[in-house]
């Protein structure tokens, strides 16, 4: 049996519906369907967007009755392209009530799912699920994955219809509320009733031909990524390669489900495997991909030293903890240490972040670097081949790029380098085709 997530541009209209229609009735295993809200389409905004400009005008004192009718005609001419028989108007009347009334802002940005489903369930003729009854919540507003899993299992064994259409994105707590994942959640949704199901595979199917090997608006047409493991594609989704959401990785990955990253408009095209690190097989790559985020900030602390003094890194990361500040990475010397945080993080933050660093530590010197870029290249690869790290950082040299920062894990899995934000795309560009022909 197969899971099949679509995405907001596989559900964009009834062209896209009737596409992504085609490819669940080619395999008789695809029978949990997982939907995403309809997505942008020509002038119109997603779903989601105008969903939530719904909820922050009702929470500005306003109604969201001038922008709910653009999301009733969406689903409207979606219906009637398709030729099916279904009257949503009672939906409407529900979901704008409520908005008015105050609703949450998850089940507000989660009504597009919902109704996306119940369409798609109708056309299909499958069973619709509501995520509400499977996707569940404890009393914190934390996913309950053993309560997910017995019910999902229940729900699926129960049908009486060849298959199952659920929304994605969004569950319910122990009081009905409607809780949601971050946005693109509905891969995590796919992910989570693929390990319930105990799929063979969990297909997500996009509007790209799987994951390529940087972003192609830095490099002209870069090759595609065939194959890939789950932890390759936790670094590279952690760094900004933004095809599947990060936390979709984790159900799959603890029960072994392979993810199939695929084209609706293209579905010849294999697209990329995500496979278990035990099924990685060597090729002629030395690197798997290279992906980067912008704008980190850097607090450098030297202190004469440091390496023999107890608790140091400690009490340094405590003053991020105090103040709330997830920290990035932190490269180390001997008498030296590196805060890798993200700016937006520590901005409004920072004079008292470097006031508490200076009182707790009393370093020798504190540095910050701003408008940092970090990039990492990634590949199981890099570790079975001499000069890789000479390669890369040669690349650099020639291209004028100077290196502020490195740091590699201990898995040996990726390199990341910290570079000024202005020589973010040259970076990118010098080492794809220092290791691509």
């Amino acid at each position: 049996m197969l899971v099949c997530k679509f995405g907001g541009t596989s559900m964009s209209d009834a062209a896209s519906v009737k596409q992504a229609v085609d490819i669940i009735k080619s395999n008789p295993k695809r029978k949990v369907i997982v939907v995403s809200a309809p997505g942008k389409l020509k002038d119109q905004d997603k779903v989601t967007d105008i969903l939530i400009q719904c909820f922050n005008t009702v929470k500005s004192g306003g109604s969201c009755k001038q922008l709910f009718p653009k999301i009733e005609r969406r689903f409207q001419d979606i219906v009637e392209n398709l030729g099916i028989d279904i009257d949503l108007s009672d939906e409407f009347e529900e979901i704008s009530r409520k908005i008015d009334a105050g609703a949450s802002y998850d089940y507000t940005a989660s009504r597009g799912e919902y109704l996306m489903a119940l369409v798609l369930s109708k056309y299909l003729g499958y069973e619709f699920v509501d995520a509400r009854d499977i996707i569940k919540f404890d009393s914190q507003n934390i996913f309950d994955s053993e309560l997910t899993n017995t019910l999902s299992k229940s729900a699926f064994e129960g049908l009486t219809a060849k298959g199952m259409v659920a929304p994605g994105f969004y569950g319910s707590n122990p009081k009905g509320e409607i809780c949601a994942f971050s946005r693109g959640g509905s891969d995590i949704t796919g992910a989570i009733l693929a390990r319930a199901l105990k799929a063979e595979l969990y297909e997500n199917w996009t509007d790209v031909n799987g994951f390529m090997m940087c972003d192609p608006k830095i490099v002209k047409n870069p090759k595609s990524i065939h194959s890939l493991t789950y932890k390759e594609l936790r670094e590279l989704s952690y760094m900004g390669a933004g095809v599947l959401h990060p936390e979709a990785i984790f159900p799959v990955s603890r029960a072994g489900i392979p993810i199939n990253i695929r084209n609706t408009f293209e579905p010849d095209n294999p697209g990329t495997m995500i496979v278990p690190s035990k099924e990685y097989r060597r090729n002629s790559r030395i690197i798997t991909g290279i992906a980067g985020k912008k704008n980190f900030t850097v607090i450098h602390i030297e202190k004469s030293m440091m390496n023999s003094e107890l608790g140091f890194a400690r009490r340094a990361l405590s003053v991020l903890e105090e103040h709330q500040i997830s920290i990035e990475h932190m490269p180390t010397g001997i008498d030296t240490l590196g805060l890798v945080i993200e700016s937006r993080n520590i901005e409004g933050k920072l004079d008292s972040v470097l006031a508490n660093l200076q009182a707790i530590l009393s370093p020798d010197h504190i540095e910050v670097l701003d408008d940092l870029s970090l990039i990492a290249t990634v590949g199981h690869g890099m570790s079975q081949r001499k000069g890789t790290a000479a390669r890369l950082f040669g690349a650099l040299y020639d291209a004028d790029i100077n290196v502020r920062l490195i740091d590699q894990g201990s898995s040996e899995l990726n390199i990341i380098i910290g570079v000024d934000n202005k020589d973010f795309e040259k970076s990118i560009e010098a080492i794809y085709y220092a290791f691509v022909d």
